[in-house]
């Protein structure tokens, strides 16, 4: 049984989508962002229903010098299986038939409210990605800030690869650099089911007003059932305290040298942005583990813009990428994400 309250589409609510002339009018969304993380992230099908379990290497085997005539002990790598739950964000629109059929032009109103659905999730997701702890959100996933916590490597081992700008206060954000691949970071989907967002027509329902009484309404499902998987920490940068209100004084945090930093945290780097690789077969050089991507809110995206004005900066520049100006640090893109607060605690 459906309860529609103050959630229903109202008269004024039509009466605000319908323009002079009686058409559906365009909405400009003032509560739009950009959220590139969701662009770039890989997606894999999980290996549960519920989820995907990865098995990790531990330790490695140990090796002895041995003498003549003595022998060595045997030696072992370790391994530690974990499994990551996926979320299911999802949501219902309903909008009374007699409402929808004022519009004279039901597909075009019904587009205009799954529109913000899909912006709302689109949201939500991203903050999940960044911020979510399932001690406070259970049925949610477990996003990359409770999984690097700290600067201090007794608190987390992640530490390693948080480094600090030294902000103090409550205006900080954080800049990220993530490597994404299926041996390094990914987004997940439960076995079996689709990926991404899903939306469903239901058609036409009946659903209950506050007092319990029945009408019809055309009824929309909403659904993204994701998690995100950290295989291997190692490919993910936290760079954490920097303090948003400095960028434009007389000292602000010298973001091109945190990036550099980055970059050699993590353990394979870019073919473009470090000389760092593993070997690949045949003794070639293996290049990467997958697509890096730097990822910030507006505050540094347009500070480093600036910055890539600027000739001296070789490394930092403005490439064009599917006919759009798109800003780079030695060949990594550097990404948007509104979800990117200005308003993060110190991180200590």
């Amino acid at each position: 049984m459906a309860t529609i309250g103050p959630m229903a589409l109202t008269l004024m609510d039509w009466a605000k989508r319908i323009d002079d002339d009686g058409k559906i009018a365009q909405i400009i969304n003032l509560l739009s962002q950009t959220n590139e993380i969701l662009e770039d992230m890989l997606w894999v099908e999980g290996n549960l229903p519920t989820g995907h379990k990865t098995t990790i290497r531990t330790g490695l085997p140990q090796a002895y010098w041995r003498l003549l005539n003595q022998g060595v002990p045997r030696g072992k790598s370790t391994t530690a299986q974990i499994t990551e739950t996926c979320g299911m964000l999802e949501t219902y629109s309903d909008i009374d038939v007699d409402l929808l059929a004022l519009s004279g032009n039901d597909g075009a109103f019904r587009l205009s409210e799954e529109l913000a659905f899909l912006e709302g999730m689109n949201q939500q997701m991203a903050v999940t990605v960044f911020y979510n702890n399932i001690t406070s959100v259970p049925a949610a996933f477990m996003g990359l800030a409770p999984r690097y916590p700290s600067v201090s490597t007794a608190t987390a081992q992640t530490a390693n690869n948080v480094i600090d700008a030294l902000g103090t206060g409550s205006t900080n954000t954080s800049m990220w650099l993530i490597m994404w691949g299926p041996n390094a970071i990914h987004g997940i989907f439960p076995k079996g089911r689709k990926a991404g967002f899903v939306q469903e027509d239901m058609g036409k329902t009946p659903v209950y007003d506050s007092n319990n009484n029945p009408y019809y309404a055309w009824r929309t499902h909403y659904k993204w059932d994701a998690g995100l998987v950290v295989k291997d920490w190692r490919f993910a940068v936290r760079i954490c305290n920097i303090d948003v209100t400095t960028l434009s004084g007389a000292s602000p945090p010298n973001l091109i040298n945190l990036m550099v930093r980055a970059i050699h945290r993590l353990p394979i780097q870019p073919a473009r942005a470090g000389n760092v690789q593993t070997s690949g077969q045949n003794g070639e050089p293996q290049l990467s583990m997958g697509q890096a991507g730097f990822y910030c809110n507006r505050a540094i995206s347009s500070w480093l813009d600036i910055q890539a004005l600027n000739k001296s900066n070789m490394l930092l520049r403005i490439d064009e990428f599917a006919g759009k100006p798109v800003t780079s640090f030695r060949g990594i893109p550097i990404r948007t994400c509104d979800a990117l607060l200005n308003t993060e605690a110190r991180v200590v």
